[in-house]
Formats: structure tokens, C-alpha cells, sequence
């Protein structure tokens, strides 16, 4: 009693006797077997049946073994051909193993050498199925803790921003919209995917250094006095302090940000008094951002501007915000964008705790 064997063998040759013999000694064994007279057929059959391999004479007229073999694997490199030749062909069979044949058979074959190499590669494919299989589970395992570590470290980064929140309760959409705007400016500016990734999250961690700042200085509905306004401007060493020496490139970006989010392009900012191109650009990006959002939300010691104000102010200044404190291709970027900002703000209006849903999941 035989057992079937899933996949298809095919059996090229255009020899009736050789290939009806040989079909026949392989069903025998439990193989479905495709017999094929000639080469073309045999390769249509290949790439359209579930194929396990190909066993094929070499020497046949149009196309031979060796063409079948190169036709084949220029589509399915891992498929195994065993060719059948003479013994005056051997030169011409041990060449094609080194194109990629499987193995080959004289002719006339020993039947039980036959199924022994047919066995061969029946197993080979086996192998080759596990192994797939294997790097298929891997590969999804990979996917599925990439995604469970991107969505965890984006929620730590809502979670702690909302910490900010509650500590400036003026502030919580704010936050939120700054990482919008900064995403809209990054993708103006055609930076790369994690680049702008990253400043879409970075950039929500901007005023964290607020935390520690006492709150009769931070929630003082008046004009700060210098000696205030110096622990004031003390929120990016302290929310650079809190972010520093994390492995993770998003706290990384989010150290800088939250260092140099107020200094200026003329290198008049603080804390460092950094100038033009020595503010990196994360920093650069934030700092109009902030500026656009600070100066169209109302706060106790000021009104809410409008938007038309808003970008007036940015791009002609009033004598206390200037252009020349901002990258001129930011600026420009942002006059671009101007109607983009005015939605997101006007659309993210939550309050506190938004910052926590403001942005979609995303996987890696």
C-alpha cells in the first residue's frame, strides 16, 4: 500500500518510455507525479502547480534540461531539479550543479537510486519548509515586540507629559499641540520618517522642566520680577536634567528640546545663548512653535491673541518677538503653513489630559 505524498512531482523527458516508466515507479512511492514531453510545459506546470520538484532529462529537443533548470529558478531559486543524463552528458550534468541543480541521475537510472535521490530532495524541501516557517514565526515575533515596544514607549512619553500638565493646568493642550506642530514643520521641511516620529513625541516633553519650578513663580498671574523670571528660564536645565543620558533616541531628542526650546536664532535665547546653526533643529522647530501656541492661548498675566495677529507678530515682530529670532527656512516653513496651524489649534482645545489621546498609535 502506497502513501500520498502532498506536492507534485514533475517528470520531463521526451522520451515516452523513460517518462512513462519513470512516473509510474514514483506513484508507486506515494508522489503525485505531472508527466511533461517537452520543456515549456513543464515550466508553465511549475510555476502555477504546488511543485515540490522537478525531474528532468537534459538532452531534449527545443528546450533542454539546463534551460528548464535556469528558466525555473530565475522565478523559484529554492525549487530542487534532479536531471537524468548520459553517461556522455556528465560534464554537461556537473556543470549544471553548479548553476543550482539539485543532483542528477545516469541514464539508464537504477530505479532504487532514483527514489533515494527523489527522497533527497523531498526531505531537502521539507527542511526548507521548516526553515521558512521558522523565519516567518521569528520574523512575526519580532513585529509583535517592535510593536509592544513603540506603543509602550510613546504612552511613557504621554504619561509623563502629563505630569507637566497637572503641574500648569493652563498648559494641557498646549503641550499636545506643540508635537503637532512640530510634525507639520518637519514633514514641510522633508525630513526623514524618524525624524519627524520622533519630534512629534520629543516636542510634547518640552516644558517637563516646569515640574520644578515653585508654583508662586509658575502660576503667578503677574510680571515676573528678574530674580523670578531667572528661576523661571531655569525650566530647560531642569527638564533636560530630568530627560539626559536615556538610551532611548525619543528621550534623547526630547533632552535638547527641552534644553534649548527657548533659544534664538540671533543668539539672544536662553539658557546657553546659542546662535543660528548651533541650535540643533529640533530646538529651532520647537521654539516657533511654542511661540505661536504661548502667544494665542490667554494666561493670566496676558489675553489670547488672534491667529492673523498671531503670525504678524512671528514673521513682521513687535519689537519684543522678532523674525530674527527664528531659522529664516523655519519661518518661512511656518508662514507656508499658517492655515495648518490655526486648525490645530482651533481643533485641540481638550484642556488637560489631552496630550495623553492627541496623537494616534502608530507600529513600527
Amino acid at each position: 500500500m502506497t502513501v500520498q505524498i502532498e506536492g507534485t512531482i514533475i517528470v520531463v523527458d521526451d522520451d515516452p518510455y523513460v517518462l512513462e516508466t519513470a512516473a509510474a515507479l514514483l506513484r508507486e512511492y506515494g508522489y503525485n507525479v505531472i508527466p511533461c514531453n517537452n520543456g515549456p510545459d513543464a515550466v508553465e506546470k511549475a510555476l502555477t502547480l504546488d511543485t515540490r520538484l522537478i525531474l528532468t532529462d537534459i538532452k531534449m529537443p527545443g528546450m533542454s534540461g539546463i534551460q528548464l533548470l535556469e528558466k525555473v529558478h530565475a522565478i523559484l531559486p529554492a525549487m530542487p531539479i534532479i536531471l537524468m543524463t548520459g553517461y556522455a552528458e556528465l560534464d554537461v550534468a556537473i556543470a549544471a550543479i553548479k548553476k543550482g541543480a539539485f543532483d542528477f541521475i545516469t541514464k539508464p537510472y537504477n530505479p532504487e537510486y532514483l527514489i533515494d535521490t527523489v527522497e533527497k530532495a523531498r526531505r531537502y524541501c521539507e527542511l526548507l519548509q521548516v526553515e521558512q516557517d521558522y523565519k516567518q514565526r521569528l520574523e512575526e515575533t519580532v513585529r509583535k515586540q517592535t510593536r509592544e515596544i513603540f506603543n509602550l514607549s510613546r504612552e511613557v512619553i504621554r504619561r509623563l507629559t502629563s505630569v507637566a500638565e497637572f503641574r500648569d493646568v493652563e498648559t494641557g493642550s498646549h503641550i499636545s499641540r506643540i508635537g503637532l506642530y512640530a510634525n507639520k514643520i518637519s514633514e514641510y521641511l522633508n525630513k526623514n520618517v524618524d525624524f519627524i516620529d520622533a519630534i512629534t513625541y520629543a516636542s510634547t516633553l518640552h516644558d517637563i522642566g516646569k515640574i520644578g519650578i515653585p508654583d508662586n513663580i509658575l502660576l503667578k498671574p503677574g510680571t515676573f520680577t528678574r530674580e523670578e523670571f531667572d528661576i523661571m528660564k531655569s525650566h530647560t536645565t531642569i527638564g533636560h536634567k530630568i530627560l539626559a543620558d536615556s538610551p532611548h533616541p525619543i528621550l534623547q531628542m526630547a533632552s535638547t528640546i527641552a534644553l534649548q526650546h527657548h533659544e534664538r536664532w540671533d543668539g539672544s535665547g536662553y539658557p546657553n545663548g546659542l546662535k543660528g546653526s548651533d541650535i540643533p533643529l529640533e530646538g529651532r522647530i520647537v521654539i516657533i512653535c511654542d511661540q505661536y501656541d504661548a502667544l494665542r492661548c490667554m494666561r493670566p498675566y496676558k489675553s489670547a491673541i488672534t491667529h492673523e495677529d498671531v503670525c504678524k507678530i512671528l514673521i513682521e515682530g513687535d519689537g519684543r518677538t522678532m523674525p530674527k529670532h527664528f531659522d529664516p527656512d523655519i519661518l518661512s516653513a511656518f508662514t507656508e503653513l499658517s492655515e495648518t496651524f490655526r486648525e490645530i489649534y482651533d481643533s485641540h482645545q481638550d484642556g488637560p489630559g489631552s496630550t495623553i489621546n492627541a496623537f494616534p498609535d502608530s507600529s513600527a
